[in-house]
């Protein structure tokens, strides 16, 4: 399972989503999306899931708190407890024993964030 996980600001696009998707290296086999479970349900993000017919984990913000991220992001520290919710909700949903596979990388408007991780399950 490779999961690709997002962070993004009130303002992104699904175009920004996409963006930051393909700069993470979105050509890989992704077969799932996660973010935050307040920003699951964004009309961008819930559109770019739709256009790509993948599922979507919502992580909650403990379970994002709780993970050990490489990228350490002054704002989402302060935000959300974490250094990259980007990073958090793809280790988060691809399970226990995930791997990061590519850290954050920022969509080219500034709006969007996305890590892939890989895990055994779900």
């Amino acid at each position: 399972m490779i999961v690709a996980g997002f962070g993004f600001r009130s303002g992104a696009t699904a175009q920004s989503l996409a963006d930051a998707l393909d700069s993470a290296g979105g050509n890989r086999r992704v077969t799932a999306l996660a973010t935050a479970a307040d920003k699951a349900r964004a009309d961008p993000f819930a559109c770019f899931a739709q256009a790509l017919a993948l599922p979507v984990h919502a992580i909650d913000a403990e379970v994002l708190a709780r993970q050990e991220t490489v990228t350490r992001s002054r704002a989402s520290q302060t935000a959300r407890g974490t250094g990259s919710v980007a990073e958090a909700a793809a280790l988060a949903a691809a399970g226990p024993g995930a791997r990061l596979i590519a850290p954050r990388v920022v969509s080219s408007d500034g709006m969007a964030t996305c890590a892939l991780a890989e895990g055994d399950t779900r």
